[in-house]
């Protein structure tokens, strides 16, 4: 440096001076740039984006969550912590393979670069198959969020009473088919009133009493598990029929219907029997007859169940992103030249791993 000030001095700028043996001038040059890519700067700021939203959807969660007076446990939703576990274990198992395409790009090998980055595809799309899973047994228990409610209610109160009643009547005129009473429904609609849908046409479904068909079925036809839910389910449509409103007890009705396991280690009947989704606890009528789908009481249900198909559904979003990538990567030669795409889409699927790691204890473990 002070040879290179020397030289600026007697106005030889650029030269760090002129070797006397004769080895040539050093030019010394100056990079206002950052020390890396375009494309790895704005996707370092895109992260830095969604780092932020994010951040806001969990810190949001965790003051709802510990500030609720009440809040489910994972199997009172029916979540399964090692379904989770394997998903949260398919997705690290990703994000190796991602990192191993890369290294193969840039030693050139692009026919192991390509298979590496088949199996990072492939393994986030089994994560997201899985998440699908998850979320068709919290769908077929009537846990989802919905206008005005979902058939999740807070307490056993008479609103629940009247959910029951009201879902009672409505299994008897059930109609035949149901994509025929679908088609009605946007008839009516359409037309502003059952008179004027049939004036064009459109005729109300024939229906079928389901409570009574179920009455009728003998006793071979159904399992011993079946046959103690259609006796209770018969005790429940007695205290709905009575005019006796205390003969009408909610409390025991919503257990009937979906029990929820005790606190503490599981008792001998509190055992998982394998239903959809992997809930812990004995079964109850919706696990005996799932076309029941009779209202549910799960104490601060709603709550978790918004913000369970928020968060988790913002970031299945970002794997499909992810896996929408991988599969326009699969198309090109994953050469050196490509190095630098794997990476930057390595850095994005990092951070859907990242975020996945923060997700999982919060909804599985707490």
């Amino acid at each position: 440096m002070n040879a290179s000030a020397s030289t600026m001095s007697h106005g030889h700028a650029g030269h760090a001076g002129h070797d006397d043996h004769g080895h040539g001038h050093i030019t010394l040059q100056y990079q206002p740039g950052l020390p890396l890519s375009r494309g790895k700067l704005i996707m370092w700021l895109f992260l830095s984006t969604e780092i932020m939203f994010f951040a806001a959807l969990l810190g949001s969660y965790v003051v709802l969550r510990f500030g609720a007076p009440v809040w489910p446990k994972p199997h009172h939703v029916h979540l399964s912590e090692p379904i989770g576990a394997f998903n949260t274990f398919v997705l690290i198992c990703s994000s190796v393979t991602i990192v191993l395409a890369l290294e193969a790009a840039r030693a050139n090998k692009a026919g192991l670069a390509k298979s590496w980055m088949l199996l990072t595809f492939l393994l986030g799309a089994l994560f997201l198959g899985v998440k699908g899973y998850e979320y068709s047994a919290k769908f077929s228990h009537g846990i989802y969020p919905s206008a005005p409610r979902s058939r999740i209610y807070e307490r056993p109160d008479l609103y629940y009473g009247s959910a029951v009643r009201g879902r009672l009547e409505e299994l008897r005129r059930e109609p035949k088919d149901a994509w025929q009473a679908m088609q009605y429904k946007w008839a009516v609609a359409w037309h502003r009133s059952p008179q004027a849908a049939a004036i064009h046409g459109w005729k109300e479904p024939e229906t079928v009493d389901r409570l009574k068909e179920l009455d009728e079925l003998p006793e071979t036809a159904l399992t011993a598990e079946q046959l103690d839910a259609r006796r209770k389910l018969q005790q429940i449509q007695k205290m709905v029929a009575s005019p006796d409103q205390q003969a009408f007890d909610m409390a025991v009705v919503a257990d009937q219907v979906m029990p929820l396991p005790a606190e503490g280690p599981a008792e001998a009947g509190d055992v998982d029997h394998g239903d959809h989704g992997g809930g812990h606890g004995p079964h109850g009528l919706n696990d005996a007859f799932p076309w029941l789908r009779l209202p549910t009481v799960i104490p601060g249900g709603n709550m978790w169940a918004s913000t369970y198909f928020l968060i988790t559904g913002f970031h299945a979003i970002h794997v499909a992103v992810g896996l929408l990538v991988f599969a326009i990567m699969l198309t090109w030669k994953l050469n050196a030249k490509r190095a630098e795409a794997i990476e930057n889409a390595g850095l994005y699927w990092h951070f859907v791993d990242l975020v996945w790691i923060f997700v999982f204890p919060l909804f599985y473990l707490f």
